[in-house]
């Protein structure tokens, strides 16, 4: 049986509060709430296994917010001498520890956290205390490519970030060209992979496809503002981000490309559409 996971299981007997379920030879309570309309004895039905506030196996077809190995941002609904309880869209709420907080986590905020299944208890379990460098043991990507990011924590160099709800990486300060809060949800590109297995990610495309990027929302900038923008070479990198999401060095690749194709002049004012 998979706690934690979705099971497949077959319809065996039926009680006036609910249907058992055979899940691997054990038979699990599926509560009539939940019982899919019409499902009978021997159909099967797709099922979430957890424990219920009895510390017994309970089923649901209710998809929670995270499974288990997921990485979720989740609110605090309690938080007492046990723990924190979070909300992660099942009736029983989902604990973390004391042990697995970074910092006392507060009623009504929200947190990054992994779901894990406790191997002594059985039960599942939240931690904050997930980014450690062995579990960039097995990296399943590449430079280049695009993957998905959730920011879970900010330090002096950037941002950390959990890459495709596994791998571990930090986008730098240069790169970060948007404003970003943890619980984002955004796409990062694989800048490297480096030796001690530590991973760069940036918000952007990587080389050329970054250019071309950077080109793309230039135009479509000059086409909202009548065909100028008060940028060129001389503007400051703060400036050029704060308009554009991007770096002065990307601008002035793409300016220069532009101006290279005829699309655009550079002026001492700024960049004009060519008529």
């Amino acid at each position: 049986m998979d706690i934690g996971e979705f099971n497949e299981a077959e319809i065996v007997r039926a009680k006036e509060f609910g249907a058992y379920l055979d899940v691997d030879g054990e038979e699990v309570l599926l509560p009539n709430k939940y019982i899919p309309e019409g499902a009978k004895i021997g159909d099967k039905v797709k099922v979430f296994i957890y424990k219920d506030s009895k510390d017994r196996n309970i089923a649901t077809t209710v998809t929670p917010k995270a499974k288990v190995g997921d990485h979720a941002y989740l609110k605090v609904k309690d938080a007492n001498k046990i723990g924190a309880f979070l909300d992660w869209g099942l009736e029983k709420d989902l604990l973390v520890p004391h042990s697995e907080q970074i910092n006392k986590m507060k009623e009504g905020k929200s947190y990054v956290v992994k779901i894990l299944l406790d191997e002594v208890s059985n039960r599942l379990v939240a931690t904050e205390k997930f980014d450690k460098s062995s579990q960039n043991d097995r990296i399943d990507v590449s430079e280049g490519d695009k993957v998905d990011i959730l920011v879970y924590r900010f330090t002096d160099l950037g941002a950390k970030v959990v890459i495709n709800n596994k791998n571990y990486g930090l986008v730098y300060e240069d790169d970060i060209y948007k404003k970003l809060k943890i619980g984002d949800k955004v796409k990062g590109y694989i800048k490297k992979v480096r030796e001690d297995k530590k991973i760069d990610v940036s918000l952007r495309k990587i080389g050329y496809g970054k250019v071309e990027d950077a080109k793309s929302k230039i135009l479509k900038k000059l086409k909202l503002t009548d065909g100028f923008l008060a940028l060129n070479d001389n503007s400051s990198p703060q400036i050029i981000r704060e308009k554009l999401e991007m770096s002065k060095g990307t601008f002035k690749k793409a300016i220069g490309g532009l101006y290279k194709e005829r699309i655009i002049n550079i002026t001492d004012k700024g960049v004009k559409l060519k008529d």
